[in-house]
């Protein structure tokens, strides 16, 4: 089982990531409104690209926005979570030998210690936004079972990561359990909210190029959009 999810399966799951998102990327920018998007993009270049980045800027910084400074917990929360979401399956010393086995390169490693923290994080993070989204009324009522179920891939990894690497109960079972919960993760991005991953990327730029060129980011114009 172990030599299947390391390798055919690997691989897989990689290929449906990657094509995946590729495919929903070029989706989302097709989509976009030739009069009230691209023509506007095309036309000013250069303020939607200033406007595109300082939209990802802020919206990558603890409490960058206004949005994140009226939600101080959640804005904890959220970072806390994606963090080690980010950083742990990247850049984890044993998934870094794992990369450099099977596609011959590898990222910095993070310290074990720092690893484990930030694995902690995720998992704690995630646990308490679950309970916000039963505590709060508010949350409450706009949560579905599909919400639960993302949560629950999302944290599955880490939490069985966590299982195997202090050995509580059979390591291998738990270390074959954590590939094969990795990998239904990674198949899971493309077809799922999980998408945001990249797609964050994506509408924060176009929201960041709008305002950057549509509402008020080019003054002193007869610009009417």
């Amino acid at each position: 089982m172990y030599e299947f999810l390391t390798g055919f399966m690997f691989w897989l799951a990689l290929a449906i990531c990657l094509i995946g998102m590729l495919v929903r990327i070029i989706f989302y920018f097709r989509g976009l409104s030739w009069q009230l998007d691209r023509v506007a993009y095309k036309e000013f270049p250069m303020s939607g690209f200033k406007g595109a980045v300082n939209s990802i800027y802020r919206w990558l910084i603890p409490f960058g926005t206004l949005g994140w400074r009226k939600q101080p917990l959640m804005t904890v929360l959220f970072f806390g979570f994606h963090a080690g979401a980010v950083l742990v399956p990247v850049f984890l010393v044993a998934h870094n030998l794992f990369l450099k086995e099977k596609l011959g390169f590898s990222f910095f490693a993070l310290n074990p210690f720092v690893a484990d923290i930030l694995t902690w994080a995720t998992v704690i993070c995630g646990l308490l936004i679950i309970l916000r989204r039963i505590a709060l009324p508010k949350v409450r009522i706009l949560t579905t079972w599909y919400d639960y179920f993302i949560l629950f891939i999302s944290l599955a990894p880490f939490i069985s990561g966590l299982i195997a690497r202090y050995e509580l109960g059979d390591y291998s079972f738990w270390l074959t359990i954590h590939i094969l919960l990795g990998e239904i993760l990674l198949i899971a991005i493309p077809f799922t909210k999980l998408s945001h991953v990249v797609l964050f990327f994506a509408s924060r730029a176009q929201i960041g190029m709008d305002f950057g060129i549509k509402r008020g980011g080019i003054k002193g114009t007869t610009l009417n959009w």
